[in-house]
């Protein structure tokens, strides 16, 4: 075993017993990521942070679940997307998932033939966030659930209670929308 993985078995271990400085230092080893993953299902920065506080705290209550199997960053990870997921989930009713509120209107559409790497290589990746949380949360979810983690449509309807129909609606939608919001800031 690895210097590496018998730290990371210290920390496991750790956190199954309570320890709160193995907890700190498994919050502060995987905080970055995983931050940036709340960034990408939250509307700004400060639900982003409680995404991730509730986050880990299903972390820790959950850790004896973790069976050592397969990498616990990835674990972490699937923990805090569901979370993610579920406060969607509980926010639904709040929503439109359909809503026109965050369709863009932009006067004209790129034409077909324009060198698209040339258009968007100088898109840096924090517009990209910041153009992601500008979608409807409906939008938001389907593109992060479809694109980054990669999820089917049948998967995303049964996680969100929507028809695969819906699904692929709102990924179309989503799409279309981080066009028109990337072009109005890099296409001028």
């Amino acid at each position: 075993m690895s210097p590496v993985d018998r730290e990371l078995e210290s920390l496991v271990d750790g956190c199954r017993k309570g320890d709160r400085k193995r907890q700190q230092q498994v919050y502060e080893r995987y905080y970055g990521k995983m931050m940036g993953l709340c960034m990408r299902y939250a509307r700004d920065h400060a639900e982003a942070q409680d995404l991730l506080q509730e986050g880990f705290i299903k972390v820790f209550t959950k850790i004896e679940k973790y069976n050592r199997q397969g990498s616990f960053e990835g674990w972490i990870r699937r923990i805090i997307v569901n979370n993610a997921i579920d406060s969607f989930r509980r926010k639904k009713n709040d929503f439109v998932l359909t809503d026109s509120d965050y369709v863009l209107d932009l006067h004209h559409e790129p034409p077909e033939d324009e060198d698209t790497e040339s258009r968007y290589g100088n898109i840096k990746a924090d517009d990209i966030v910041a153009a992601i949380q500008k979608l409807s949360p409906a939008y938001r979810n389907v593109f992060n659930l479809y694109v980054v983690e990669n999820y089917s449509h049948k998967e995303i309807s049964e996680m969100l209670g929507i028809s695969v129909g819906t699904s692929k609606s709102n990924l179309a939608k989503a799409k279309r929308n981080l066009r028109k919001i990337l072009e109005k800031k890099y296409i001028r």
